[in-house]
């Protein structure tokens, strides 16, 4: 179940039914949140949908139920973080506070974006357009990026600056 490799994640310890799972649950809106949209996920029930929609509003945490998202999902700090419907999210993916990941509706990048495995994007960072992120990427926090990402890269700035590094997310991006 990839709600279960999400929680290893946020959390840093693996997911086991229990009251101490449990209190985690109440305590933290982001794993609320993220169950929520897995279950949507594999359901597609319209009171799931509703659910979701109500913590959506409360939280800040606007992810598209279309969009599709691998496991393994982190969101740091998570408010404001926007991820529109079309948008593709490999696995390790960690979004944080303030992200959008949306899509741009006319030119030659209309659509939204494909980010791949281990990817880090950091606060306020913005992702627009039918643009591809490679593997091993950091974006940095208040970048914006509207160009394809080469793998094992870093991003800075307005407008992105690409830096090639290998290893880019080592130090980020955990199991």
């Amino acid at each position: 179940m990839k709600f279960k490799s999400d929680y290893r994640r946020m959390m840093g310890r693996e997911y086991k039914l229990g009251i101490d799972t449990f209190a985690r649950m109440c305590v933290y809106p982001h794993l609320r949140f993220v169950r929520w949209w897995r279950r949507y996920e594999n359901r597609k029930s319209k009171l799931i949908r509703l659910i979701l929609l109500k913590y959506s509003h409360k939280y800040g945490l606007e992810i598209s139920p279309e969009a599709t998202i691998g496991e393994c999902l982190y969101l740091g700090h998570p408010y404001n973080i926007t991820v529109g419907a079309d948008a593709k999210l490999g696995h390790h993916v960690s979004l944080h506070k303030g992200v959008t990941i949306g899509r741009e509706n006319r030119g030659n990048r209309m659509g939204s974006p494909t980010l791949g495995n281990y990817v880090w994007v950091g606060m306020n960072a913005t992702i627009v357009g039918n643009i591809k992120i490679g593997n091993d990427v950091l974006i940095a926090p208040n970048s914006f990026v509207n160009i394809n990402v080469p793998d094992h890269s870093i991003v800075i700035g307005n407008p992105a600056v690409i830096h090639y590094r290998e290893g880019a997310v080592e130090k980020y991006i955990g199991e």
